[in-house]
This record gives structure tokens, sequence and C-alpha cells, in this order.
């Protein structure tokens, strides 16, 4: 029997693959399986991860005949995944050795839906610490109570699905699937639905995760259109949390969330072209527009005032008729 499945897309990450797979050697076991999900690369990662198929242990490798982004490429192993646990990395970071042992004894004392751990962020020789934002550590507690407050960051807000390991009853009641075509922000929705829908979860001070920041290929560094998926993402974090049955108490998180990662963007226009930088604020506008707006107000009216007078304006902004703020 399958105790882990380990689900690794990859995607034009030839330089950085060679640590990912190294690291997940140092952590094979019997029991565990390596799902390798190569996104249609067009570089040298198709090559290595045909080697790694015949050479690590437990390497199954996945292929997609058209780039679909890393949530579509996640959907495909969590669909592959025959394990009773289940985890994510990316294909340009790493592990410690012995990781993923450490990870499986912890949900399995702890008996609980999911674990969230604390990770290394590495940029260049930098390495710093970012735990995950609950109090409470090693206590198994209800997902829901760990939304909020709206104001201070949460577990909501701790969104990297590869920081954490999950049982598969998650899976089977469809909970651990990402909404398909997301190129960016698709951790968002996915974490909040966990939160909301889950029985229970623990964070733990665990760390063997390294996630390479600053990667050139990486959306977080590419001011293209595929990073407008955040509105997406985000619509339908405020859509599915409207539709709960503590609304009321959950959309302002929501919202000034929303509004919080549209100031940010806004704030770094001048990394787009010049039409995505169009398209981001009739995007923004349109989407400030259909938040309930009474929630809204709450929100700018708890924002500094260089992101309130921001988004503001950008509220004000007329809308055409097709619903998208000219």
């Amino acid at each position: 029997m399958v105790k882990l499945s380990v689900i690794v897309p990859f995607y034009n990450v030839q330089h950085f693959a060679p640590d990912t797979l190294r690291s997940l050697r140092a952590n094979a076991r019997d029991d565990f399986e390596f799902l390798l999900v190569d996104d249609c690369s067009t570089d040298g990662t198709g090559s290595l991860l045909q080697r790694a198929a015949h050479e690590l242990p437990g390497a199954v490798l996945l292929r997609h005949e058209q780039n679909g982004g890393l949530a579509t490429a996640r959907n495909t192993g969590i669909d592959a995944a025959r394990g009773e646990y289940l985890t994510f990395l990316d294909g340009d970071d790493w592990l410690a050795p012995g990781y993923f042992e450490q990870l499986l004894a912890t949900i399995e004392g702890l008996g609980c839906d999911f674990v969230r751990t604390d990770h290394t962020q590495c940029s260049g020789p930098t390495r710093t610490v970012h735990r995950v934002p609950v109090g409470r550590r090693g206590a198994v507690l209800h997902p829901r109570d760990a939304i909020l407050p709206a104001d201070r960051s949460t577990s909501v807000d701790y969104a990297y699905a590869w920081a954490g390991i999950y049982h598969r009853r998650l899976a089977d009641a469809g909970l651990l699937h990402f909404t398909d075509g997301l190129r960016t922000a698709e951790d968002r929705p996915w974490i909040w639905r966990l939160h909301r829908e889950a029985e229970s979860f623990a964070a733990v001070g665990l760390l063997g995760v390294f996630y390479r920041r600053g990667v050139a290929t990486s959306l977080t560094q590419i001011g293209d259109v595929r990073q407008l998926d955040f509105i997406r993402a985000f619509d339908q974090v405020v859509r599915e949390t409207a539709a709960d049955r503590d609304a009321a108490a959950l959309l302002p998180k929501a919202v000034r969330t929303y509004c919080a990662i549209i100031a940010h963007h806004l704030g770094a226009i001048d990394r787009f072209e010049a039409p995505v930088a169009r398209r981001l604020r009739s995007l923004a506008a349109g989407a400030l527009k259909r938040m309930p707006q009474p929630v809204l107000d709450e929100a700018l009216d708890s924002m500094d005032h260089q992101r309130a007078v921001r988004l503001r304006r950008l509220r004000r902004r007329p809308v055409a008729a097709s619903g998208v703020a000219a």
C-alpha cells in the first residue's frame, strides 16, 4: 500500500530540477510515490524527468500534451495519487533529507485532516524562516476558527500547498483539487475551502521545505497577463465565502485580503507591459464593484490611507455596459 503520494509539477525548470530530484531521492521510502508532472516543458526538463522515472524509487512520470499551469498540473497528480496521505512540492524547490518521514509521523500522531508547516524561503544565499500564522502549535484545531481576525495575517493567508500534508479523505471529498486553469493565486481558493470545510488541522514548527524565491521564470517575477488570474482566484474566494453559513463573519476577511492584493499589484504596476497594466486597472475596478459594497466600505476604512485612496479612486471608474470598468 502507498502511504504517501508526493505531487511535483515541473515546467521549464531544467536548472533547478536536479536539486529537486536529488532531495526527493533523499526522502524516498518503499511506500512513498513521487508523481512527477511534466506540464509540457519546452527545455531540458522533460529529459531529466524521463531519467528520474527510471532512477528515482517510487517515481511515476505524468506528461501533459499542452501546458495547463500549476493548478491543472497538481490536479493531474491528485487524480493519479494512491497514497493514504498527499503532499506537494514545486519543481524548483527542494527538501531536507528525511523530511517526509517526519511529516508523515506528525500527521499520524495528531490524527487530523491536515497539517501545516513552517518553511525556509531562499532568495539567492539568503535564508529566511516563514512560520504558519497560527498561535497554538502541535494542537488539533478546527480550521474554520483559524480564518479570522480580518485585520491580521491568519492561516488562510499562508496559502502554500506544499507547506503541509493532507489525508486522502480530503481528496475523496473534493477538497484538495485546485481551480483548473488558474495560472497564479491558485492556492487562495484552495486554502479557504480547506479551512471552511475540513474538520481538523494543526500547525507545527517542522522545517524541511526550501522555497526558492526570485526564480526568473516564476509568475511572481513576470508581469504578464497570467498574473491577472488573481482576480479570478479572489472572485472565487469572495463568491464561495458569501455562500457560507458564516458569511457575515468571514466576508470582511475575504474582501479585505482581496483589496490588499489589488493594492499590491497596483503599487507595482510599472512591471507590467502597458496593455496588461490597463487590463489590470480595468479588471480590478470591476472586482471592487462586484464585492459586497457595505463590506468593502468597512474594509477600505480599515486600511492605511495610501492604499485606501488608491482603491477608492479605482472604484469610481465608470463601468461599461459589459460590466467591465472602462
